[in-house]
C-alpha cells in the first residue's frame, strides 16, 4: 500500500508560515525561540507580508512556499549571518540556515528569493 498526502494538508502548514509571517531576520546563530530571533541574534530584519511569498508545487513533489527576494536591509549589528527566520508579531515560525556572510552595521544586505519545501511521503 502507497503512502499519500493531500495538497490540503500540506498546504494548511505553509499558509500558516504566509498568513503569519510578518518578519524576516538575518541571525547571527541558531534562534531558538520568537526573543532570540527578534533579539539576542537580530543582525537585520524586514517587514513582510502574504505578497512576499508564493505557494506552489513543490520542485521535486509536494508543495513550497517560495519567500520573494529581500533587497537591501539595513543591517542592524555587525556579525556573521548563519541563519534567516520568519517570525509573527510574538512567534518564532521557520528557520533556515544561509551562506556564512560577515555582516557591517548601517550597511545593508540582501536575501535571496528562497523556499520552505514540504515533499510527499514516500513508500
Amino acid at each position: 500500500m502507497g503512502k499519500m498526502v493531500a495538497n490540503a494538508v500540506l498546504d494548511a502548514a505553509l499558509n500558516y508560515i504566509k498568513n503569519n509571517a510578518i518578519l524576516l531576520v538575518v541571525c547571527k546563530d541558531t534562534p531558538t525561540d520568537y526573543a532570540n530571533a527578534t533579539g539576542t541574534h537580530d543582525l537585520a530584519d524586514v517587514a513582510i507580508e502574504a505578497a512576499d511569498m508564493t505557494l506552489a508545487d513543490g520542485t521535486v513533489s509536494g508543495r513550497k512556499l517560495t519567500i520573494s527576494e529581500q533587497a537591501s536591509i539595513t543591517i542592524n549589528h555587525s556579525g556573521a549571518a548563519t541563519h534567516i527566520a520568519l517570525c509573527s508579531s510574538d512567534e518564532l515560525l521557520y528557520v533556515t540556515t544561509c551562506t556564512s556572510q560577515q555582516l557591517t552595521a548601517a550597511n545593508t544586505v540582501t536575501v535571496p528569493a528562497w523556499r520552505i519545501e514540504i515533499a510527499d511521503p514516500t513508500a
